[in-house]
């Protein structure tokens, strides 16, 4: 059967017609009202609107960034807010401290090109995002802005298996969670506690609210009876415990925590997707990992005083090795420590092995360390016998540092941390690693001994600002090594290091 211009044109034109029915029918748009009590920043105000509704206005939260001054941790205040969406969505923030000299977006890989009119700021996403907005070159009262998908879930507040927070604040104290629940963190809603998922399977933590560490009551998932504010209390205070489980997932929520946002111990089949962390204080990690098996990890923001992701081998009472690790689409801010770290913690008496990992399409924004032994926004460091081996980087993108190292591959003995040196790092790839600035020192590539060496790295297409570094790169002279053009000490038992050029 022929079609003659005419049908074909018309037929064209209704496919169209209902795509753009499609797109404006799902868009959609989502804020929420602060709980009464909640503490603003008012260094910016922020609003968004689709198509052409009317502007909403999005309450921007205070919370607590670390900024080093000479070897002092200070506390800087910062904002965040954030919505949810689909299809477009047009954002205005005003800056309320004074004139706007400059604006910068990050991660920078997205491109957002800001328009600025006066002291107001305005541009358009397409996509879910966690950005940065930096006016006048100011990292710390900055304003994070989480731009949500939709939830996916539908959760019911009748459902005997749903522990819900709706929009307000709750004080839970620690809440010792069951087999089988769900914790749903409504969007607009505040849980001032600590949850602790210990010897369960099956459990859920889910929602667009904030989780914070200020525990007043301890409440069971069943009875939600009161008692003690410090009974069930880890030593510690982690803000989500997930130990020695199974099938865990953990998505959606923002996390302001006293120490780490997320500890995952011993436990398999965990997986914690479009969490964001801001943290000040010392040993306040984003997320760490022991011991455990089959975790994936995928479009976080961690802006962490401490490691934003840190993955180990045994320590307290967890034991075992690490290993189907992965890694994706996420925003990672070291305000100290590294951006990203594996191993350090291990069992000599019955050595670790950290390997199968993938860590994949990543940014890191910053790292700022005065501490050598802590530097590295990729740490490779194997002690206490551990073995670090077969992981796979690809496409990560570090912007300008302020001070730290790219890389710090070791086999080491901390004597802080370990009692035994590691055991080696080897099988490691490198692809599509881009470095943008300046102010990076540094890095380090060093074995321990003839038997405990780093061996068989590969980078495939690393780049420092724009400039490709491989061993048959034209203007190296012959008797340099390609740490010499790329600032890296390659020191002694390192064999198998490979630069290498291939077609993206």
């Amino acid at each position: 059967m022929k079609m003659n211009r005419t049908s074909i044109k018309i037929n064209v034109f209704f496919i169209l017609l209902f795509s753009i029915i499609c797109q404006f029918s799902q868009a959609q748009l989502i804020t929420y009202k602060e709980p009464k009590g909640s503490v603003v920043n008012n260094d910016f105000t922020v609003r968004v609107r689709q198509k052409k509704d009317g502007w909403q206005p999005v309450f921007s939260y205070l919370a607590h960034v670390s900024n080093m001054v000479g070897a002092k941790s200070v506390a800087e205040n910062t904002s965040f807010s954030y919505f949810d969406f689909s299809g477009q969505v047009d954002i205005s923030i005003t800056y309320n401290k004074g004139a706007i000299n400059d604006v910068r977006i990050r991660p920078l890989s997205i491109g957002i090109k800001p328009k600025i009119s006066g002291n107001t700021i305005t541009f358009s996403l397409h996509n879910p995002q966690n950005l940065s907005i930096e006016v006048n070159g100011d990292i710390f009262h900055n304003l994070q802005l989480f731009a949500n998908p939709l939830e996916t879930y539908k959760i019911s507040p009748k459902d005997t298996n749903v522990i819900y927070y709706g929009p307000g604040i709750h004080q839970v104290g620690t809440l010792n969670v069951t087999s089988n629940k769900t914790i749903y963190i409504a969007g607009g809603a505040i849980v001032q506690g600590q949850l602790l998922v210990n010897k369960v399977e099956n459990v859920r933590v889910l929602g667009h609210g904030i989780l914070s560490q200020e525990g007043v009551q301890v409440i069971t998932p069943d009875a939600l009876v009161s008692s003690s504010p410090d009974k069930g209390r880890q030593q510690r205070g982690e803000e989500l415990n997930i130990n020695f489980s199974k099938n865990v997932e953990v998505n959606g929520i923002i996390v302001i925590p006293h120490k780490y946002s997320v500890f995952i111990g011993q436990s398999k089949g965990v997986k914690v997707s479009e969490v964001k962390s801001i943290s000040s204080e010392g040993n306040a990690d984003g997320l760490d990992v022991f011991c455990s098996t089959d975790v994936v990890i995928d479009k976080l923001f961690m802006r962490n005083s401490d490691d934003c992701i840190a993955i180990y081998g045994h320590r307290r009472n967890f034991y075992g090795n690490t290993k189907n690790i992965t890694v994706s689409n996420s925003t990672l801010w070291a305000d100290q420590a590294h951006p990203i770290l594996i191993g350090t913690h291990g069992d000599p008496p019955h050595p670790d092995t950290l390997g199968n990992m993938k860590f994949n399409n990543i940014d890191i924004l910053d790292q700022y360390e005065n501490q050598i032994d802590y530097q590295g926004c990729i740490a490779l460091n194997a002690g206490d016998a551990n073995l670090i081996n077969n992981i796979n980087f690809e496409n990560i993108r570090i912007e300008d540092i302020r001070k730290g190292q790219l890389f710090n591959f070791r086999v080491m003995f901390n004597h802080k941390y370990n009692t035994a040196a590691g055991r080696g790092v080897e099988n490691i790839y490198f692809k599509n690693i881009s470095y943008t600035g300046t102010h990076a020192i540094m890095s380090i590539i060093a074995g321990y001994d003839d038997t405990r060496s780093v061996r068989n790295i590969t980078f495939e297409n690393f780049t420092i600002n724009g400039k490709l570094i491989s061993d048959t790169m034209p203007d190296k002279p012959s008797w340099y090594k390609i740490g010499d053009m790329s600032n890296i000490f390659i020191g002694e038992h390192v064999d198998g290091l490979r630069f290498i050029e291939t077609k993206k």
